[in-house]
């Protein structure tokens, strides 16, 4: 297919946020919306069953993604949308249609009054295995469509991939970038900071300057995007889930590995998808 935004529909009330949260996305980037719904093989003994003898089951599986691409393209007329079943399991499929999609978006389960995600066995193994940015959309209340683009930021190791696709976002709806950068005290400070509280001070300073320094070159080439720079001593995770309770997305990234097995993501990764209420987009990088 041509570059697109695809998102995967089931018919949940957070594939529904993705979709929508999605629809957004393609009008922004001025891209088609590819709707994909995964429809697994029903097992025999329930192939076989009175349930499936008039084939009520199967229709209203088949219209499902076609009921959903003409409530978006209702909602959005200007918005080119291709709705799709695919036969087939979800943590094949998807990483599958990632490739020729410029975003992968999912839904993903809330965790009721802790907040943040309940990210299952698919999402991890979608995520893990596709290099194509995936969003990760609560339900409706998450998806804000105005608020800063929150992106964490490693000092020690900074990633261009990851940074140039924050930026981009924040470029792209006109908001504040918000860069977070959380810093542990070396071991060997923490023993002397009651007794030289100035040696805090010094710590914080040298830490937004690297944080400051690590930006320069991203703002100089989207001088129109207004950066919050963040730095605090901390989790870095910690840091960003704070930071991201008004945001109107939540960007992070995942080194690719090239084993096969896992889904292995990083902890501070990890932590955000976990515990951010905001739609997560993680990025793989090298």
């Amino acid at each position: 297919m041509l570059r697109n935004v695809t998102v995967g529909y089931d018919g949940s009330s957070e594939s529904r946020a993705a979709a929508e949260w999605a629809a957004r996305e393609a009008l922004l980037r001025g891209l088609p919306l590819r709707l994909v719904n995964v429809r697994e093989p029903i097992p025999g003994h329930i192939a076989e069953s009175d349930l499936m003898a008039d084939g009520t089951f199967r229709q209203r599986a088949e219209r499902l993604p076609r009921e959903a691409g003409e409530t978006l393209r209702a909602r959005h007329p200007e918005l080119e949308v291709v709705a799709e079943q695919i036969p087939g399991g979800p943590m094949d499929i998807l990483p599958e249609v990632a490739k020729d999609a410029d975003l992968l978006v999912l839904g993903s389960r809330g965790l009721g009054g802790i907040g943040g995600f309940l990210v299952g066995s698919v999402g991890m193994v979608v995520i893990a295995h596709t290099t194509t940015p995936v969003v990760l959309v609560r339900d409706a209340t998450s998806a804000k469509a105005a608020g800063p683009v929150v992106v964490g930021v490693d000092t020690d190791k900074p990633n261009g991939t990851v940074l140039t696709f924050a930026f981009e976002e924040a470029a792209r709806r006109g908001a504040v970038l918000k860069a977070v950068h959380g810093w542990t005290v070396p071991p060997y400070y923490a023993y002397a900071l009651p007794a030289y509280p100035a040696l805090a001070a010094d710590l914080g300073g040298e830490q937004s300057e690297a944080l400051a320094e690590v930006l320069r070159p991203w703002r100089e080439k989207f001088p129109d995007v207004e950066v919050a720079e963040v730095s605090r001593a901390g989790s870095a995770a910690v840091r960003i889930v704070e930071a991201a309770g008004d945001a109107s997305l939540v960007v992070v990234g995942r080194r690719v590995r090239r084993s096969p097995v896992g889904a292995h993501i990083g902890p501070v990764t990890h932590a955000v998808l976990h515990h951010a209420t905001a739609p997560v987009a993680v990025v793989a990088h090298d």
